[in-house]
């Protein structure tokens, strides 16, 4: 897997009068190309407000540091701030991502939870690492976890299950994550189906095709967004008993 960091504002660029540079307008371009503008200004005025990032400031471990900047996205209504892209590699060695949400944070890892017969599932089954990314643009942040994945067993999946929503209960049902379907209409005509199977107040049991998984990290790396792509960027990584510091050049 290519976990290699990378600069959310790598995708803008200026454009030059040289040889080979786009065009300054996308008038001339073919239909589907076009510049995009910098946006090395707005990333770093979003930290506005923000302590910097520097290594006097962290906390001695990447999760309580974690706790922090998660607490700071909450403070200033990130929408979703819980989103978090997970990269997986499939038995074939082929890389896959998609946005899931983090349930739980703690000193082991980060807790998710999804089918366990999907694509994601079943990357994780035949190989148990993967990389989270929390892409906090909005506030010029971004966290990257890199580490193996714990899967939870069903008793403890079964207290995260029993907090959901009823439909999102059913929900678990009803979805064959990942396969596909000949229209939305089946998959309404299924919980429908399970509606009339288990009733209120009947108790929904927990599938046993779905469940919990912990991202034990190895790394942790925290970004910030700096003036003119100079970005600060600190990673933690496992060493001993322990976790060190390293500054990684951006």
């Amino acid at each position: 897997m290519d976990t290699t960091q990378r600069d959310p504002g790598a995708a803008g660029r200026n454009s030059g009068t040289g040889p080979g540079s786009l065009p300054s307008s996308t008038d001339s371009l073919p239909s589907g190309t076009g510049s995009l503008p910098s946006s090395t200004d707005s990333l770093s005025s979003s930290t506005d407000g923000l302590p910097g990032l520097t290594e006097d400031v962290l906390a001695d471990d990447p999760m309580t540091q974690f706790a922090r900047w998660m607490a700071d996205a909450r403070a200033r209504s990130l929408p979703e701030p819980t989103a978090m892209v997970l990269a997986t590699v499939s038995g074939d060695g082929l890389p896959r991502a998609r946005t899931v949400l983090l349930k739980a944070h703690d000193p082991e890892g980060f807790t998710f939870y999804t089918n366990r017969t999907s694509r994601k599932g079943k990357d994780l089954a035949a190989n148990q690492r993967a990389c989270v990314v929390f892409p906090w643009f909005a506030m010029g942040r971004q966290v990257t976890a890199e580490g193996g994945v714990r899967i939870l067993s069903q008793a403890d999946s079964e207290p995260y299950y029993r907090s959901r929503p009823r439909q999102s209960q059913l929900g678990a049902w009803a979805s064959r994550q990942s396969q596909v379907i000949g229209s939305r209409a089946e998959l309404d005509d299924r919980v429908a189906e399970l509606e009339r199977r288990w009733p209120p107040p009947a108790v929904i049991p927990m599938p046993d095709f779905w469940g919990g998984y912990v991202l034990v990290p190895e790394t942790v790396e925290f970004w910030q967004a700096g003036t003119f792509r100079l970005h600060d960027r600190l990673r933690y990584r496992r060493h001993g008993g322990g976790w060190v510091v390293e500054r990684i050049s951006p």
